[in-house]
């Protein structure tokens, strides 16, 4: 009877029977794989099986969103039972109806954080049913809400555990809806109300009575006045606040706070406050004995009477002072009155010469961050003092220092040992320097563009010596050919992003290379003639991860190269492919790229106006879109209105069409002579 049992279940399951055969007889030489005994029906449920066991694995352990498109999200919440944060920065309109239709699915229950920092459509209705389905949010993201106001606010208000809130340019709102938002939301931690022009004085008087609990407030380019102060100050656990182009932040208002005095404040931004001098700088700093860093960019002229006041705030580690006015002796002062620095921007200063420079540089021993960028005053005798003592920089930007000759940037490769970021563009680096820089391995971040002087050797250099090199400016580097492009493809793996626009000689070959550097994301080859649609096609294969794309007047690249990147490049967000040689065909394909955001499409010959209103219509994901004038009476009025109505904005060009291109060199004196003028 179990003989006849036993019979009975193997002719029920034959290929059961196959498999156990399969497992236990021994293999021959002339037998087939095991696999290829299975049958099909069992490799198809075995396969099914595992991948539903992926997807409940996925289910259970993602916890970040993600949709392209706001009609998903119900889906994708669903679909994700467990996920904490919602991101719907690639929905560029998110109409109230897909949050209210979100607030249906009980999984929405667990997120804590939302961000809309990048979408449009919604309203107050739209922010009720988000704060009412998701009790336990912790981080909102609002920014950019142009046409939200008090109602909106009130609703932002039910979130009784928001620890983290941007309201920027908010332009319609005011103190009655930032009333509401302090009184209901009291265990705010950070807050953003920059660009929010109807908030007053009294608005943030009562946020800071309310909000006691406040360690981060920005309120960067409102109309609050020196009223508001002294209860900003009196915040008990503030550490940054961001004060960035208020105009109505004077001296008198830094002059009232003498008698406050705020332990906790670790970081202050007064960058692009017009109204403020060195005195009232300097009445402020008595204030804030805890401050580490301090920004004063495009502020006001620097004096030592000012420099010398930052010896009351003895923990400073990063002060910013681009685009300031030194005054005579105000840099030294920084050497003997903030020795402790750590981080100093100097960029686009006026007044920094060799003598104040060297002196400063030689008390700052300590320095790992420097931004010289645009001080064209400077020669061979500040770096020299700069590489002597700074030998700790891990970041060093000198930008159009065109004083300083190439010999004196060899110091830089000599001495700065744990140098990661170096910026060098515009200036009269060779190739002995690129050999004396590829001695600092660490070197994360390279931009030279603009050095006429390099060449494939000094490259080959870098790219042998450099493995962690991810990010590195070419830009019109005229002397480079696809031999040392090869060289940094082949040495640097972690390469993310290069910028080959305007290296005229550079071919296929390059992209062919650079294909191989998977982690790729940004590519610009802008003004490179010579590539064509054979080298795109293997960035496209090779590079899954390319997000920006840059190929204007690369005038070889057509459909073909079009076709390959809507195959293979589902990550791409931003391309510009003016002048190209691509028609409605391939302008078409794109529209397959269901997260491609951002579209140039200046001067290209090829497309119709059908084929350019196929394209908008079927993009989803456009949320900015450049085209030339001449298009705008071309495309259907009602076209383009519903394109923006799904939170698309058009910017119209007009440019010339100009074809031609000057040489690197010429192009330099170019700009230069306009810079004198």
């Amino acid at each position: 009877m179990a003989a006849a049992a036993s019979h009975q279940q193997q002719h029920r399951h034959p290929k059961r029977r196959r498999l156990a055969l399969a497992l236990t007889t021994s293999p021959t030489p002339d037998a087939a794989p095991p696999l290829d005994a299975l049958a099909d029906e069992l490799l198809f449920l075995s396969f099914a099986l595992a991948s539903r066991a992926c997807h409940a694995a996925e289910s259970r352990h993602r916890r970040a969103v993600r949709p392209l498109r706001a009609d998903l999200l119900p889906a994708a919440l669903a679909r994700y039972p467990c996920a904490t944060r919602l991101d719907l920065s690639l929905c560029a309109r998110v109409p109230d109806a897909a949050l209210s239709s979100s607030s249906c699915s009980a999984s929405a229950s667990a997120i804590r954080a939302v961000d809309l920092s990048r979408s449009r459509g919604f309203g107050a209705a739209g922010v009720a049913a988000l704060t009412s389905s998701c009790p336990e949010l912790a981080d909102l993201d609002l920014s950019n809400g142009v046409d939200l106001g008090d109602a909106a606010a009130a609703e932002v208000a039910r979130a009784k555990g928001l620890r983290r809130l941007s309201l920027a340019r908010w332009k319609p709102l005011t103190d009655m809806g930032l009333g509401c938002v302090a009184v209901g939301c009291a265990e705010l931690r950070q807050l953003s109300l920059k660009w929010c022009l109807g908030v007053t004085d009294l608005g943030i008087q009562l946020l800071a009575l309310k909000c006691r609990k406040l360690t981060s407030l920005d309120i960067s380019y409102t109309m609050i006045t020196k009223d508001s102060f002294p209860a900003i100050m009196k915040l008990p656990n503030l550490q940054e606040l961001t004060l960035v182009g208020c105009i109505g932040i004077d001296d008198d208002a830094l002059c009232s706070l003498e008698k406050e005095c705020s332990k906790s404040l670790q970081v202050l931004d007064l960058s692009q406050c017009q109204n403020i001098t060195d005195v009232g700088v300097s009445s402020i700093m008595k204030s804030v004995p805890s401050l580490l860093e301090l920004d004063l960019s495009f502020c006001c002229p620097v004096t030592p009477s000012m420099v010398r006041s930052f010896q009351k705030i003895p923990k400073l580690r990063t002060l910013k002072l681009e685009g300031c006015k030194f005054m005579a002796d105000g840099l030294k002062a920084i050497g003997t009155s903030c020795v402790s620095l750590r981080e100093l921007s100097l960029s686009k200063c006026c007044g920094v010469t060799d003598t104040e420079l060297s002196f400063t540089m030689s008390r700052l021993k300590n320095l790992l961050k420097l931004d010289i960028t645009c001080c064209r005053n400077i020669t061979d005798v500040s770096l020299e003092a700069i590489t002597s003592s700074c030998t700790s920089l891990i970041s060093l930007r000198m930008e159009s220092c065109s004083r300083v000759s190439s010999n004196a940037l060899q110091l830089i490769g000599k001495h700065c040992s744990h140098l990661e970021e170096l910026d060098l563009t515009d200036s009269d680096l060779d190739d002995e320097g690129l050999k004396a820089l590829a001695r600092r391995s660490k070197l994360s971040s390279l931009k030279i563009g603009i050095c006429l002087k390099i060449s494939d050797e000094g490259l080959t250099h870098i790219g042998r010596s450099c493995p962690k090199l991810r990010d590195i400016d070419l830009y019109r580097c005229g002397g480079l050919s696809d031999d040392g492009i090869i060289q940094i493809a082949q040495g640097c793996p972690m390469l993310e992003s290069i910028n080959l626009s305007y290296c005229t000689e550079i071919t296929d070959r390059s992209l062919i290379s650079l294909s191989k550097c998977t982690k790729l994301n940004t590519l610009e080859i802008r003004g490179c003639p010579m590539i064509t649609s054979t080298g795109l096609s293997e960035i496209a294969m090779g590079c899954r991860l390319l997000s920006k794309l840059d190929i204007k007047k690369c005038f070889e690249i057509n459909d073909v190269g079009m076709l390959y990147l809507s195959q293979f490049s589902h990550s791409l967000r931003q391309i510009n492919l003016s002048y190209c040689s691509v028609t409605d065909i391939g302008l078409l394909s794109l529209s397959s790229i269901s997260g491609l955001q951002n579209m140039t499409i200046v001067h290209l010959a090829g497309i119709t106006p059908n084929g350019l209103t196929a394209t908008l219509m079927l993009c989803g994901c456009l949320t900015k879109v450049k085209l030339h004038e001449a298009f705008k009476s071309m495309v259907p009025p009602h076209m383009i209105k519903n394109v923006e109505a799904r939170g698309c904005v058009f910017q119209w060009i007009d440019k010339p069409f100009k074809v031609e291109m000057e040489p690197c060199d010429v192009w330099k004196q170019q700009s230069q002579d306009v810079l004198v003028r």
